[in-house]
């Protein structure tokens, strides 16, 4: 009973930190759509560096792809520091084990985003489901998969429970 409690506890907590990041990252691609790419390219725009790699609207949306770098990147970072601590309990501080599971984390998280966007593309594409409800299936399903993989393989949660 102590274990489904605390497996319910980790996946509540880690749904709700799943959320909140969506919700962030939305936050700074929009911070950046509306406030930082406006004045780096108005005062920077002339460089050429700028210019090519972040202020081009072709043949791709430039800023639009370094906000959703930028959004994806910070929020995978604490999103990492929050499950570790705070969902999965982890004590441990040194840099090389810390380093080992964020390698980890970030594979796993590739790997389900992968899964996510197959989902999705099989959901609306070959059952005509609507985006918003194979958007939230995907989700949902994905980050399912990433909490199992992460309480197994990324922070060791069973291996450490049968250590003590």
């Amino acid at each position: 009973m102590v274990e489904e409690n605390d497996i319910k506890r980790q996946m509540t907590l880690y749904f709700v930190f799943a959320a909140a990041m969506i919700g962030l990252n939305y936050l700074i691609q929009k911070l950046n759509q509306l406030v930082i790419a406006p004045i780096i390219c108005q005062n920077y725009g002339t460089i050429e560096f700028f210019h090519l790699f972040y202020c081009s609207i072709e043949p791709f949306n430039m800023p639009e792809l370094i906000g959703s770098i930028f959004a994806v990147g910070i929020t995978y970072i604490i999103k990492f520091f929050l499950d570790k601590y705070i969902v999965f309990q982890k004590t441990g501080t040194e840099l090389k084990e810390t380093s080992i599971e964020f390698m980890k984390y970030f594979g796993f998280a590739i790997l389900t985003t992968i899964e996510n966007i197959g989902i999705q593309f099989l959901l609306t594409n070959f059952l005509s489901t609507p985006l918003e409800i194979s958007f939230i299936i995907a989700l949902s399903i994905g980050y399912l998969t990433k909490f199992f993989l992460d309480k197994r393989y990324v922070f060791n949660i069973e291996k450490e429970k049968i250590e003590k």
